[in-house]
């Protein structure tokens, strides 16, 4: 609730050398941008910006917080455990932390999508930039 109350990384950037995609949900008010700040292969900077649920709101701030100082494959590994959690595949827990709170989302079918906007944003902005 934290994260959806008080979203940390919920700001259009101010500098340059940000990378950003737009995601809209088709089913939900989701309607959001994420920028990410990769250099030399770390993610320096993650934020969001727009208009979301509240478990979009929450997911999306966590993943922000999430990858910020990993490298792309630590990134995309961390993104990679987070969706396998969510479709209630095997997943390593150990470094996902707040992004757990997700973990029975499935039981709650229309709700994927918007408890996955945002990382489906970030894994594209960082294959993207491979």
């Amino acid at each position: 609730m934290d994260h959806y109350s008080n979203p940390q990384h919920k700001k259009t950037p101010d500098g340059a050398g940000y990378v950003s995609t737009h995601s809209a949900a088709v089913n939900c008010v989701d309607d959001i941008d994420v920028f990410l700040k990769i250099e030399n292969g770390i993610v320096v900077d993650a934020l969001w910006d727009g208009v979301a649920c509240a478990i979009s709101t929450a997911s999306t701030d966590i993943v922000c917080g999430l990858l910020i100082g990993k490298n792309e494959k630590e990134a995309l590994y961390i993104i990679e455990q987070y969706h396998k959690m969510i479709h209630e595949e095997e997943y390593d827990s150990s470094v996902l932390e707040e992004a757990l709170a997700f973990m029975n989302t499935s039981k709650q079918a229309s709700r994927i999508a918007c408890a996955t906007i945002g990382w489906n944003a970030a894994e594209e902005i960082i294959k993207e930039k491979k």
